[in-house]
């Protein structure tokens, strides 16, 4: 028999005891905010840098790699029968790689719905459509009354959130440069 799991939640460690804690600890949390976005502001400048290094870094290599793959395709598009043994198969080792020809599956484009809707209703063709039953759900909030009658559903409240918004002061947007 396994041993019963214990269930272990953790103190909560800083209960304001007096309104003046309260108002200490809103002021705290708006530092906190500040101080987490300001690691967080500096942690993005990092990664655009480097996003820009590895831009400027890598450009020859993409522009040559770009080349290679064109050129590959315009003499595996004219060699074609040859490297896929008259069709038969779609791809061809060459030992250091292989290439592939993959077919993309088909897809439908339809421009102006009531013009398809329309035309296949003229044509016969009834299997192009498709008929969807769904509970709509806003007209039952708009009537709860009425939607609390129907076995099944359950209206219940949205509940309610707990919000601390550390008073603030708007000022310019002021941007570090550093060396």
């Amino acid at each position: 028999m396994k041993p019963a799991k214990k269930n272990k939640t953790k103190a909560i460690s800083r209960v304001p005891q007096s309104r003046e804690d309260a108002v200490f600890a809103i002021g705290r949390i708006g530092t906190l905010n500040r101080e987490i976005a300001r690691h967080k502001a500096l942690a993005d400048e990092a990664v655009r840098l480097a996003g820009e290094k590895l831009e400027r870094d890598t450009a020859d290599a993409m522009a040559e790699l770009a080349e290679h793959q064109r050129g590959l395709q315009v003499w595996c598009e004219a060699n074609r029968l040859a490297l896929t043994n008259d069709g038969k198969v779609k791809f061809h080792d060459f030992g250091t790689g292989q290439i592939r020809w993959k077919a993309r599956p088909p897809s439908v484009t339809i421009r102006g719905v009531e013009t398809v809707i329309e035309a296949c209703k003229k044509l016969g063709f009834t299997a192009f459509f498709r008929v969807k039953e769904e509970v709509n759900k806003e007209a039952m909030l708009a009537d709860p009354d009425k939607a609390r009658l129907v076995s099944g559903v359950t209206i219940r409240s949205a509940g309610e959130d707990f919000i601390i918004e550390p008073a603030e002061i708007d000022a310019p947007n002021v941007m570090q440069v550093r060396g």
